[in-house]
């Protein structure tokens, strides 16, 4: 049985298929002007739209859709009340046309969770959807620390903790445009660091239970811009303090939640650092960093899932 799923995030478009073992995304990135941080939501939405078909064709190189069981789309952020972004009605509006046309169920997800079931997926663990674990969400838009347990076959997830203000994702792309980097930047920030030679002292941060600050990294980050230091280090500083501030988070909710693994989601968590600490420290799980970026893989997995039962 082959299942299909959507995911319209703020910056990629996703459609994949999963057939219960392997999964195949076809994804891109939209379009952000050179310079900018993000686009409008009448932007990504009409960019979606436009994305969407060419995303098809792309996924029936792998073989005739007629043969879809079901259908998924993430239709919001996050699975809490009031969560909402328009974008996701592109994917929404095709999933639900789909699964008319071909007379198969249509489940509504949300992106987060979409992300954990890729993660957990990508990773070979995907055991950890049938019981309680703790999670990150690490992304351009959200960097939550959560408590996650079945919900059926699907997931629901407590936010425990993560930043009190800007996300991860959002230091880093900012700090990526500041030193002439196109945006998304997590990816080429985390190169460039790899060229500091004398890497700068993170900036610590205190923890308030298991939430922290970032803005004040982004002032000294601004700070070190106009100073004329070297962008490499530059980089590295951003990147090893939420770094460092992610480990003592982590580390804080395993005392709290003795015995739960952790598994880490989002493109933050792409990092080559912060996987190498959160694996070496925490002992911590990683979708596979194709799949921890915004993809509709997991999407699909929870399709599968829900349509089995």
């Amino acid at each position: 049985m082959r299942t299909l799923g959507l995911d319209t995030s703020n910056y990629t478009t996703s459609a994949a298929l999963f057939d219960g073992e392997e999964g195949y995304n076809a994804g891109k990135l939209l379009e952000v002007p050179k310079g900018q941080l993000g686009l409008r939501q009448s932007e990504a939405l009409f960019q979606h739209i436009k994305a969407l078909p060419d995303r098809m064709q792309e996924l029936r190189k792998t073989g005739p859709l007629k043969d879809v069981a079901a259908v998924a789309a993430s239709t919001r952020p996050r699975e809490v009340e009031g969560s909402y972004m328009p974008c996701f009605l592109a994917g929404e509006s095709l999933g639900r046309s789909l699964a008319h046309t071909l007379n198969v169920p249509f489940f509504a997800v949300s992106h987060q969770q979409g992300h954990l079931a890729a993660a957990a997926w990508s990773a070979g663990h995907m055991e950890l959807l049938d019981r309680p674990f703790l999670a990150w969400h690490l992304s351009g838009g959200t960097t939550e620390l959560l408590y996650v347990e079945p919900d059926g076959v699907n997931v629901r997830a407590e936010k425990i903790g993560g930043t009190s203000d800007i996300s991860a994702g959002q230091l880093i792309d900012r700090t990526g445009v500041l030193l002439g980097l196109a945006f998304p930047a997590g990816r080429e920030l985390d190169r460039l660091a790899q060229c500091c030679t004398q890497r700068p002292k993170p900036l610590r941060r205190a923890l308030t239970g298991l939430e922290f600050s970032l803005s004040g990294v982004e002032n000294k980050v601004k700070d070190m811009v106009a100073a004329k230091e070297e962008p490499a280090c530059v980089a590295a500083f951003c990147l090893d303090t939420v770094v460092q501030v992610v480990q003592e988070a982590t580390v804080a909710a395993q005392d709290r939640y003795p015995g739960l693994p952790v598994l880490c989601s989002g493109g933050v968590a792409s990092n080559t650092r912060l996987r190498y600490v959160l694996t070496e420290f925490c002992q911590a799980v990683f979708a596979q960093p194709r799949y921890a970026t915004d993809n509709a893989v997991g999407v699909a997995v929870l399709a599968h899932r829900l349509a089995n039962t």
